[in-house]
């Protein structure tokens, strides 16, 4: 009996999407689309992804209670990564990616289980909220259709 493979997640394409560089101090700076809830997974493929002329991120803060494995700290690619709870219960959907000294940048996360059609709502008002949107930022990881 012949089986057909299953496609590895990670040929998934990520669903990111930044706002365009060089529009100014923003409060959001893009939004991402985790497919699960388990940090652990997820983390290091939004690690990998980002742009090259953000510096290596040490620290990363979530809420907490969107994630169902919280460890307190993570390596990618050789680097560890300090993962920190947001304050309180009611702490917003972001990701805070902090390289110390270098840069801070806060992606609207949009829970994994949202509807598609909601999803994509958020993730272009978080895209378009300071400039126009520009599909080429990654191409090699687009949205899906």
């Amino acid at each position: 009996m012949a089986t057909t493979p299953r496609p590895l997640r990670s040929f998934r394409p990520l669903r990111l999407r930044l706002t365009p560089p060089g529009n100014g101090p923003q409060h959001i700076d893009g939004a991402w689309w985790p497919r699960s809830d388990d940090l652990t997974a997820e983390l290091p493929r939004l690690i990998r992804a980002l742009p090259h002329s953000w510096a290596q991120i040490a620290h990363v803060t979530v809420n907490a209670a969107t994630w169902s494995a919280f460890p307190g700290r993570i390596l990618i690619a050789n680097h560890v990564i300090q993962l920190h709870r947001a304050a309180g219960p009611h702490a917003p959907n972001t990701v805070c990616l902090i390289a110390p000294g270098r840069g801070r940048w806060d992606l609207l996360a949009v829970p994994p289980h949202t509807a598609k059609a909601e999803a994509m709502r958020l993730m272009a008002t978080a895209e378009s909220s300071v400039g126009p949107s520009r599909p080429d930022l990654f191409p090699r990881h687009p949205l899906p259709a």
